[in-house]
């Protein structure tokens, strides 16, 4: 399986660690900043780095040629319908809520500010809509007493998202095709930036 990499950061890079641990390969990895750390480790790896003409928009022509599988990591851009289209799965995100609560960014904090008793994490299709896609994977955790967005995500949300990013991989690879199930829109609840 082929699979483009998009995404940033330290939850950029343990995705590429992960991924490289599978029987999958990564063909190219996609970021917006060439300097971030995801680009690095991608370089060392010997992986071809592609730096998005739009921070906030990737398009076709930053997929690799011939990719199965987009997947994203702590990326913020949106993956165009033409790059999905150049995928022949589709792309996958993992998004750290109960989606389709706490759709868009700060989900973990505001997880936290609404006192929710439990979290989650959710491995979705990428769609036109941020977050609305259908879900591929999901699972909950408790949220712990006094527990900040940063503690909740380093103990249980981040390697909930490693563990459902492989597991649908490996369905992925099993199957030719992606588990989907579609979200709920009853239950659905936008997070805005937190300015506070």
């Amino acid at each position: 399986m082929r699979i483009t990499l998009v995404g940033s950061r330290h939850f950029g890079v343990t995705t590429l660690q992960m991924l490289r641990q599978r029987a999958v390969d990564v063909v190219r990895v996609v970021v917006a900043d060439a300097d971030d750390r995801l680009a690095a480790a991608a370089r060392a790896a010997g992986i071809e780095v592609v730096v998005q003409a739009n921070p906030k928009l990737v398009v076709a022509s930053e997929i690799a040629p011939g990719t199965d599988l987009i997947v994203t990591a702590h990326s913020h851009a949106r993956i165009g319908t033409d790059a999905l289209a150049a995928a022949r799965l589709g792309g996958i995100g993992y998004h750290p809520s109960l989606l389709p609560r706490h759709r868009g960014i700060a989900a973990v904090e505001w997880t936290i500010r609404e006192k929710d008793p439990i979290a989650g994490g959710t491995v979705y299709h990428l769609a036109d809509r941020m977050d609305a896609g259908a879900i591929a994977a999901q699972d909950w955790c408790f949220v712990g007493k006094d527990e900040t967005a940063r503690q909740l995500w380093e103990r249980a949300l981040a390697p909930m998202g490693q563990r459902l990013l492989a597991e649908v991989i490996e369905y992925a690879k099993e199957h030719g095709a992606l588990p989907s199930r579609a979200q709920d829109e009853q239950f659905a609840t936008n997070a805005p930036a937190l300015t506070d």
